[in-house]
């Protein structure tokens, strides 16, 4: 698998629409952004840098391009956040020791990722038997 890099805030603004139209020209791409709307270049742009960067592909349609994702929401969502996991808190433990003593989670919120880690647990145990 390719390395994904990480999106600029911009970018990112236009993936997520991607993601969530499937494929679309770049107008389709305006019209889910909120107001006040980019320049249609502003857009075009970003698509452009998106495609280099190996997120999106194109169909074209005589001059007209239809870009798609290529990078799932789910793959970036997964390096983004081992990157960031890596850069502020070197381990998991470190990230949950952080959510457990500072974001104030209440007992029911700590039980119920208990048993997630537990159902985890069981299942990589259940693995190696």
């Amino acid at each position: 698998m390719m390395e994904i890099r990480e999106l600029t805030r911009a970018e990112e603004q236009i993936m997520q629409v991607m993601w969530h139209i499937g494929k679309g020209f770049v107008n389709d791409v305006i019209h889910q952004l909120a107001e006040p709307k980019p320049a249609y270049n502003t857009v075009s742009t970003i698509i452009r840098i998106l495609e280099q960067k190996g997120f999106i592909s194109h169909n074209a349609y005589g001059r007209a391009y239809e870009y798609f994702p290529v990078v799932t929401k789910k793959d970036y969502s997964r390096a983004y956040f081992k990157h960031f996991m890596t850069n502020y808190f070197g381990s998991y433990k470190s990230l949950a020791s952080f959510f457990t003593r500072e974001e104030n989670l209440s007992v029911r919120e700590l039980e119920e990722i208990r048993k997630m880690v537990d159902e985890e647990i069981n299942k990589k145990s259940g693995d190696h038997e």
